[in-house]
């Protein structure tokens, strides 16, 4: 079932919420610090995902000159697989095109199939592997995607 969501810019309020949703999602989360330099850094995008006035899910992208570097999405356990991580990427892209952004790059745990699905569907293509790039020792795939010829 898909649910009905709304989008939001990254704001204080929304952090202890995208905290729970990143320890959830990430065997290496980000810390609330990390999450409130964000606000001050020039360079971040935010997406927020809201469902029924709570954070859903949330993605962030660093605009280093003409590429923007995701950093994270994640979506809230309970609401996975309704379409959330889809909507919060596809606003990222549109933001990056408001941003004349050429080109998007992260990196993803090899293992991490849903979320190679979703970037796949979207014109990423793996560029490369980082060998033992997470903390546990997993490798990490280096993908790109163009940002004109996106899903």
């Amino acid at each position: 079932m898909k649910a009905e969501i709304s989008f939001d810019i990254l704001r204080a309020q929304y952090i202890p919420q995208i905290c729970e949703i990143e320890k959830e999602s990430f065997i290496s989360p980000w810390s609330k610090k990390s999450f409130e330099g964000e606000l001050n850094n020039t360079a971040a995008y935010y997406t927020i995902a809201l469902c029924g006035g709570r954070v859903a899910g949330y993605g962030g992208f660093w605009r280093i000159l003409d590429e923007g570097h995701i950093t994270n999405i994640a979506v809230a356990g309970a609401l996975r697989g309704r379409g959330i991580g889809k909507a919060i990427l596809k606003e990222m892209i549109k933001r990056a095109q408001a941003l004349n952004i050429e080109r998007m790059t992260l990196e993803v745990r090899v293992n991490n199939t849903a979320a190679l699905k979703l970037y796949e569907k979207y014109g990423f293509v793996t560029l490369g592997t980082r060998p033992k790039y997470y903390e546990n020792g997993e490798d990490a795939l280096i993908m790109w995607m163009e940002v004109a010829h996106a899903g």
